[in-house]
C-alpha cells in the first residue's frame, strides 16, 4: 500500500459575508481517493472522497483518477494565485469548499460537500498536531541547513584564502623563472652570434683563395691563332733569309696562363704546343699540370 501524503493549506475566508476568517485544510492524499479536514479553531469538518466519488467526478471531467487527484492536490496543497476559494454553508451544518482553476481558456469550480465533524476538538487537535510536526521538521531542517550553509561558507572561505596565496605563489615564480630563462636564452643568442660571426670568418677566408683563382682566369691567356701568326712570321722570315744564322732551340711545354704572386711565378698549362716566342729564363714556380719540376727552361 503506497504510503499518504499529507498537506495543509491557510486560507482567509469571508464567513458569512463578514470579514475574512482563517481556516486550516489538512489533505490526506492517496492515489485513488483523499480525505480533506478543515477547522477554524473552534468547529470542524470531514470530507471522505471515496474511490468511486473521485471516479465518477472525473469521469465527469474527462479525467483519469491519478490527474483528478493530482489537480485537487494541487488546489488544496498550496493556494494558486489566481483561484478563488470558497467556504459557504450547504445546510444541515454541513460546509461545501470550492476553488476555481482554467482550463483550456475555460474558468471552472470544483466544490466538495463537508460532514460535520463527529468530533471537533479531535479533529481540530489532528490539524494543530500535523502543523506543530511540520513546523518542527521544517525548524530542524532550517537549522541542519544553515549550519550546512555555514560549513560550505567557511570552506568556501579558506579555499578562497588558499587560492590567493597559491596566486600570489605562482606570480612570484613566474617572475623568478621568467627571468632564469631570459638569463638563459640571452646567453644562447649571445652563443649563437659568436658561432655565426665564426664561420663568416670561415666562409670569407674559403672565399679569398676563389675570388684569386676566378681573377686570374679573367687574365690574357695565349690562344691558338697568336701562336700561328707567330709561327708564320717566323717561318716567312726564314724562308726570306736562309743564309740567317741557326734558328734557336724551342722547347715544348703545356702552356696556359701565367700569373705572379709572392714572387713566384706560377704556370697553369693547357694542351701542349710549340713555343719559340720567350727568351731563355728560368721559371720558377708550381705548376700540377707539368709532368717535371722547376727551374723550367724554355
Amino acid at each position: 500500500m503506497d504510503t499518504p501524503k499529507h498537506t495543509c493549506l491557510k486560507l482567509e475566508i469571508p464567513m458569512g459575508g463578514g470579514k475574512p476568517e482563517p481556516v486550516f485544510v489538512k489533505g490526506t492524499w492517496y492515489p485513488t481517493r483523499f480525505d480533506i479536514s478543515i477547522t477554524d479553531g473552534l468547529h470542524a469538518w470531514t470530507c471522505h472522497a471515496t474511490e468511486d466519488e473521485v471516479k465518477e467526478r472525473a469521469s465527469s471531467w474527462d479525467q483519469s483518477v491519478s490527474d483528478y487527484v493530482d489537480l485537487a492536490e494541487k488546489y488544496l496543497g498550496f493556494q494558486q494565485p489566481g483561484s478563488v476559494y470558497g467556504f459557504s454553508e450547504a445546510g444541515n451544518g454541513c460546509k461545501r469548499l470550492s476553488w476555481t482553476f482554467e482550463k483550456e481558456g475555460t474558468k471552472l469550480e470544483w466544490r466538495w460537500k463537508c460532514q460535520p465533524s463527529p468530533d471537533s476538538k479531535k479533529t481540530t487537535a489532528e490539524v494543530l498536531d500535523f502543523l506543530m510536526d511540520a513546523n518542527i521538521r521544517l525548524s530542524e531542517e532550517v537549522v541542519w541547513k544553515t549550519q550546512s550553509f555555514d560549513r560550505v561558507k567557511q570552506e568556501a572561505e579558506k579555499c578562497l584564502a588558499q587560492s590567493e596565496k597559491l596566486n600570489s605563489e605562482k606570480s612570484v615564480f613566474e617572475s623568478e623563472i621568467y627571468g632564469k630563462f631570459v638569463n638563459v636564452l640571452n646567453s644562447k643568442k649571445a652563443k649563437l652570434r659568436e658561432l655565426r660571426d665564426r664561420l663568416s670568418k670561415q666562409a670569407t677566408a674559403h672565399q679569398l683563395p676563389e675570388q684569386e683563382e676566378e681573377s686570374t682566369d679573367r687574365t690574357e691567356s695565349f690562344d691558338e691563332g697568336s701562336d700561328n701568326e707567330a709561327e708564320q712570321n717566323s717561318g716567312g722570315s726564314s724562308k726570306d733569309a736562309p743564309s740567317a744564322s741557326k734558328p734557336r732551340e724551342m722547347s715544348f711545354v703545356q702552356i696556359g696562363m701565367l700569373w705572379f704572386e709572392s714572387g713566384h711565378v706560377y704556370l697553369k698549362c693547357y694542351p701542349a704546343y710549340s713555343v719559340g716566342l720567350f727568351d731563355s729564363k728560368d721559371f720558377y714556380g708550381v705548376s700540377s699540370s707539368l709532368p717535371f719540376h722547376p727551374p723550367y727552361r724554355m
